[in-house]
């Protein structure tokens, strides 16, 4: 019988295994890949880490990560504040940009509903999703959320709210498939999803 791991190593372990699809044995894998392989880079991971959880905050208007109050996107004069785009999570809003088929402005969810998740709508920033679309300046919202189940209820229980404060509410087509999540779509079909998208009845 083996003695039992050091201390240090299961809290590396046990942290590891926070991050989505890492079970047990690959979060001991990664721990003894970076302390036995890569020493600088598990130093390099943790200043990282570190400085992002230092000096990342939510933008106040896009609720997207930011190291200032007001992000980049948001501040850029350019942009159409006549269009808003609600997404799930960041990378939706880098794969929508890489498109270069949008132009507004975004409201990041930070997640999805799921109720057997305990995540309700105080979770996905509701609230802040309605300040932000009725700030005057926004005309039409598009929901791009992802076509997953979840992602559907989200975008239905936000088309019915917004409707009810007489905002325009747009869904992308479906040119993204069924059960598809838009990291992992190709740029034409979303680029295509965005010019075909419908008003939500």
């Amino acid at each position: 019988m083996s003695d039992k791991q050091p201390g240090a190593l299961a809290a590396l372990i046990d942290a590891l295994r926070a991050l989505p699809g890492v079970g047990p044995k690959s979060a001991a894998r990664m721990a003894y890949h970076l302390l036995q392989r890569d020493r600088a880079g598990a130093e390099k991971l943790a200043a990282a880490l570190d400085h992002a959880l230092t000096s990342l905050r939510h933008c106040r208007l896009c609720n997207n990560f930011s190291e200032s109050e007001i992000c980049p996107t948001c501040a850029n004069p350019r942009r159409d504040k006549r269009l808003l785009a609600v997404v799930e999570m960041p990378a939706d809003l880098n794969t929508l940009e890489a498109t270069q088929s949008y132009n507004g402005q975004y409201f990041v969810l930070m997640g999805r509903l799921s109720p057997l998740d305990g995540i309700g709508p105080r979770e996905i920033s509701m609230d802040k999703l309605l300040n932000r679309a009725l700030d005057g300046m926004v005309e039409e919202v598009v929901l791009a959320t992802n076509f997953t189940p979840e992602g559907e209820a989200t975008a239905h229980m936000l088309g019915e709210r917004l409707h009810e404060k007489g905002l325009k509410v747009s869904r992308l087509a479906r040119g993204v498939p069924l059960g598809g999540e838009l990291e992992y779509v190709d740029l034409g079909t979303i680029a295509q999803a965005f010019r075909d998208r419908q008003q939500v009845s």
